[in-house]
Formats: C-alpha cells, sequence, structure tokens
C-alpha cells in the first residue's frame, strides 16, 4: 500500500450543511477519502422522534440525496467515502445505498458500523448511543468497502479510521493516532476550519469558505488545507480556533487514542496550509462514553416588542398580568433584551424585546390556551402592544445527558462488503493519567515568562487582541481564547484567570469554571459547568449551544497594555 500522505477531506459539519459540498468537493481536486459528519446531540433527538414515526428511518435522508450525483463522482474519482449519517440506523442507510447504487449504475460495495446503539439499556430513552473509534471503518477499508457508513462514533473517528487503514497502524500507535484525531477534530466541523466562525472574519473573504481537507502524513502529521480557488482561508488562527471548539481539558480523551492538546504545534506551511506537528497520544481510557436522549417535556414562547419610551415599567405590566396565567406552570423564564436606542430613527431600533419561555411536563399547561391569554392582552396593556408571531401549540423538547460504560460491553461490530460481521477489540487499557491542574503551570519546554509591565493600558474590548471560539458538550459550555504573540500570550495567562471571566460574564457565577492552559497555541480554554441547562433542545437559553458566548466575552472591555493592541486600523489575527 502506497505511504504518501492520506488525502481526506469534509463535505459536512452538521445535518443541513450546505448540500452542494460534496459534490463540491469531489470536483474541486484529488481526494482519497471524502468524509461527512452529520450527527450532533440535536440530530441525534431528531433521528429519535424520526424514528418513532418509522422504525426504517432514524438516518440523515440529505446524505442520500447528495449521493444521487456524488456516488458515481467519487467511483470515478476512486474516492472512498466515509458518514456517520447512519445515525441511529446505518443497517438501514447502507441498504439505501445499496439501492441507490443500483438504480443509477455505479458499482460500488457498502459497509458499515453498528453496535453503538444502546437504547434499550436506558430506561425511558429515545435515544442512547455510544461514540465508538474508528477501528470498524478501518475493517471496513481493508475488506475493500467504496463508502462505510457509521452510527455515532466520535467526529474524530472518520478521518482516524481512514489514516489506521491507509498506513496500516496498529491500535499501539498512539502518537500517529493522536495525530490523525488532531486532523480530524479539525476538519469535523466543515468550514469552521476555512474561517467560517472565525473571531477575525474581516480579514477574509468568508462569504462562502471552501470546506477542508487534511493530507496526514505516515507519521501522523498533518497539513491543513482547501482546494485551490475555493474560499475562505486556513491560517494559523482559524486552526486553532477549531482545535480549541467544544474541548475540554488538554487531554482529548476517545476511543482511539487520547490526543494531548497541550503537545500540538502549528506551523505556515505556505498560502491556505497549516501544518500540524508534535502531537502525542496515550491509551484510550476504558470506557466508552453514551450520549442519552430523552423528551423532556412541553415549551412554548412569546415574545413581546416593546416600543420606545418606559421599556422597564412595560416589561413589568407584562409579567404582572400574565402572573395568575403562569401560577402552575413548572418553569417560566422571562428575559428582557434591550435592543432598543434612544432618539432611534427606525421603530426597530427603537424597541426592545421581552421574550417568555414556558416549559412543564404538560402539553395543555403551556399550549395555546397559554399564549393565546398572552396576545388577549393586546388591547389592555402597554402602549404599542404587539408580540413577533400569533399563539402556537406547545412543542415537545429534549434533554441529553451522557454516561459511561465499559467498552468492552459495547458491541463495536464491522459489517463488510460481503455481510461478514467482525467484532471489534475493546479499546483501553491502562486509565490516563490524572488531568494536570488547571492553575498556570509551566509545560516542558515552554518557559514560563512573566508578562511585561506596561508603560500604559487601554480601555478596550477583549476581542480587539484576542480571538474566541465556543460551543457546547450537553448541559456545558467550552470557551477556548487565543492569541498570536508571546508578549500578547503573557498578559493573557496572568490577566484572564477564572475570577475575571466570571466577573467579565456574570451569567457564569455561581457555576462550576474549570481553565485549561495550551502555552503551543498561546490559549486557555474555560469549561462551564450547567449553564445550558439539559442542553440544546431543551431552549433553556437565549443562545442554547453557547456559540456566541466568545463572541461575549471578546466584547468585554478592560485594561489591555497599549503596547499589545494592534493599530486601530488593524483587522487582527
Amino acid at each position: 500500500m502506497s505511504r504518501r500522505p492520506l488525502r481526506i477531506g469534509n463535505a459536512s459539519g452538521f445535518y443541513g450543511d450546505r448540500f452542494s459540498a460534496l459534490n463540491e468537493m469531489l470536483t474541486g481536486g484529488p481526494l482519497d477519502v471524502l468524509t461527512g459528519d452529520y450527527l450532533a446531540e440535536l440530530t441525534m433527538l431528531i433521528l429519535g422522534r424520526d424514528r418513532l414515526k418509522n422504525p426504517d428511518l432514524g438516518y440523515a435522508k440529505t446524505f442520500l440525496r447528495q449521493l444521487e450525483e456524488g456516488l458515481g463522482l467519487a467511483h470515478e474519482r476512486g474516492v472512498r467515502i466515509v458518514t456517520n449519517a447512519g445515525g441511529l440506523h446505518p443497517a438501514g442507510l447502507a441498504d439505501a445505498v445499496r439501492a441507490l447504487a443500483a438504480k443509477v449504475g455505479v458499482p460500488v460495495s457498502v459497509a458499515h458500523v453498528e453496535g453503538d446503539d444502546l437504547t434499550s439499556r436506558e430506561d425511558g430513552a429515545l435515544t442512547a448511543n455510544a461514540y465508538l473509534g474508528g477501528a470498524g471503518i478501518t475493517a471496513c477499508l481493508r475488506a475493500g468497502a467504496d463508502v462505510v457508513v457509521t452510527g455515532r462514533v466520535t467526529d474524530a473517528a472518520l478521518v482516524s479510521g481512514p489514516a489506521a487503514w491507509w498506513f496500516d497502524w496498529a491500535p499501539e500507535d498512539h502518537d500517529r493516532l493522536a495525530g490523525a484525531v488532531v486532523a480530524g477534530h479539525v476538519l469535523e466541523c466543515g468550514t469552521q476550519a476555512t474561517g467560517g466562525n472565525y473571531s477575525f472574519f474581516t480579514a477574509h473573504d468568508v462569504r462562502r469558505p471552501g470546506f477542508p481537507l487534511a493530507e496526514i502524513s505516515a507519521d501522523g502529521s498533518a497539513v491543513i488545507t482547501k482546494h485551490p480557488g475555493t474560499g475562505g482561508a486556513v491560517t494559523t488562527g482559524t486552526v486553532t480556533a477549531q482545535l480549541l471548539y467544544e474541548t475540554q481539558g488538554v487531554r482529548y480523551l476517545g476511543p482511539d487514542v487520547t490526543a494531548r492538546l497541550d503537545t500540538v504545534r502549528l506551523t505556515d506551511d505556505g498560502a491556505d496550509r497549516v501544518r500540524i506537528t508534535g502531537v502525542r497520544g496515550e491509551r484510550p481510557p476504558d470506557s466508552l462514553k453514551v450520549g442519552v436522549t430523552r423528551i423532556g417535556g412541553w415549551r412554548n414562547e412569546v415574545v413581546f416588542v416593546l416600543t420606545g419610551l418606559d421599556i422597564e415599567a412595560k416589561a413589568e405590566l407584562v409579567r404582572s398580568q400574565l402572573a395568575e396565567t403562569l401560577e402552575g406552570v413548572a418553569d417560566a423564564a422571562w428575559t428582557l433584551a434591550r435592543t432598543d436606542h434612544a432618539d432611534a430613527d427606525t421603530e426597530e431600533t427603537a424597541s426592545a424585546l421581552l421574550r417568555l419561555v414556558v416549559r412543564d411536563p404538560s402539553p395543555d399547561r403551556v399550549g395555546r390556551t397559554l399564549t393565546s391569554k398572552a396576545v388577549e392582552l393586546a388591547l389592555g396593556s402597554y402602549p404599542g402592544f404587539h408580540v413577533c408571531a400569533p399563539p402556537g401549540p406547545a412543542q415537545p423538547y429534549g434533554v441529553f445527558s451522557s454516561a459511561f460504560v465499559p467498552a468492552d460491553e459495547v458491541p463495536h461490530t464491522a459489517v463488510l462488503p460481503d455481510g461478514t460481521r467482525v467484532p471489534m477489540p475493546a479499546p483501553g487499557g491502562a486509565a490516563p493519567a490524572a488531568e494536570p491542574p488547571s492553575a498556570p503551570q509551566t509545560e516542558p519546554g515552554v518557559p514560563r515568562v512573566p508578562a511585561a509591565e506596561p508603560e500604559g493600558t487601554v480601555r478596550a474590548p477583549l476581542g480587539a487582541l484576542a480571538g474566541a471560539r465556543s460551543g457546547d458538550k450537553g448541559g456545558d459550555a467550552n470557551v477556548g481564547v487565543w492569541v498570536r504573540s508571546g508578549p500578547a500570550w503573557a498578559w493573557l495567562r496572568d490577566t484572564l484567570t477564572v475570577d475575571r471571566f466570571q466577573a467579565l460574564l456574570p451569567e457564569t457565577r455561581g457555576l462550576a469554571v474549570q481553565r485549561h492552559e495550551l502555552p503551543d497555541l498561546r490559549a486557555l480554554n474555560f469549561t462551564v459547568t450547567g449553564i445550558l441547562g439539559d442542553g440544546v433542545a431543551s431552549g433553556h437559553r437565549f443562545d442554547p449551544q453557547a456559540k456566541a458566548l466568545g463572541e461575549w466575552l471578546r466584547a468585554r472591555h478592560l485594561d489591555i497594555p497599549a503596547h499589545l493592541l494592534p493599530p486601530p486600523e488593524g483587522t487582527g489575527p
């Protein structure tokens, strides 16, 4: 087998991503493998509800439609396709791919990976799925599969599995596997690695960023890049941002390997090319994470528009008028967003939004009767009364939780193109060493240089100096913050303590916050426990996936040494 670098791309970061991406990646340049990530915590809930309606469903139907044209293109170009679009029914999607291949006359072999579904073990669960590693994918590719469909595997397994096949790595090749896992983590969210959702987006043309690909070498190092002529940008900043996304701590635990994020080195390798080296790996844990979704109850909401003067008094009037109606409702949350401006020259910019979200185990208590009571106030409440939508029925909401099970209790199985079922050995062994303390620390080979005493400071937003990216893990959120120079890193490391973080983001006060240092990335990573309640599907917060938590942090002002700030005309890293 060739030992040249593996060219592996991504064509989907979530269920609903750019439909044309699969075609664009297949026609934009050479590839060996194309991956698609369709699963997230919210997606599992959506697929679970699909499966309730029809047991033959439970997979990402979009992928099948994309494949109507893409299957022939992949076959012509010799590109293997690996996707977790199988969701809750990988065997069903594999059969659907075979039927599609016969229909369009493309001779491809299809395999799938199963064993992650543990729903029967969790009382009352809509879905319960273990996060499998890449071993089943590797086995399917070794057996000659052109298309490999999986259920719930880790996002990075879509890359580590093909890399282990390409280079014939063994499970004990921890450093190599860790390098592939890090590359997979960069690719998994698609255009987030090429300038999408990037703090310093004004520095690049990101109107239509291209999807990323990685050139993975036999030693596990990789170059992140994209097809020539596609939009967006690949820089150390865009890659750093994605590395920090939805990670917790310096050890990135996975079923294939534990990757040490504090060993990652990034270097420019030319235009739109960033090289990843130095990644160290350790044994994977001997347990697997299980994501569990349940129907949590019923929710509804009303958004009142408050315009002009006396905003606070108008909001208080509505609250008092609906107080009796809300008696007995399990949870009623009011939020006043002061989007209004004084002496505004448009009605919209003169208006604030008062949002009521109600949740209850019974749909009757938060259904149309309740929202109709809100609308009945129209002629007898504050001046200028109107709402953003008519009364609506209650909608079910889901809750997400996670658990851990011994890896040897999960029947990870590769179902090869000829139907042969091959059980995968359980990963793990000795658990990784304990997590390093979250207090500031000196990493080997990285001198701890104190921040220079500034000659003067400027009151400015943190984002004038630092980038950030944030996201969700169940009910928790993470916020990664990074800078691009050594002096800026010394200041950030010493200044942005947990106490300062919570002062800048008051909504995190009273919650457990952990801080982790990644000196080689000049980055800090904060984990905020419980800020998202029961997870995205429960609609607990205005920003239920914490996607903008990092941008809020960047918008907060503090005293920054003047010599660290870019010139006013600068656009940032």
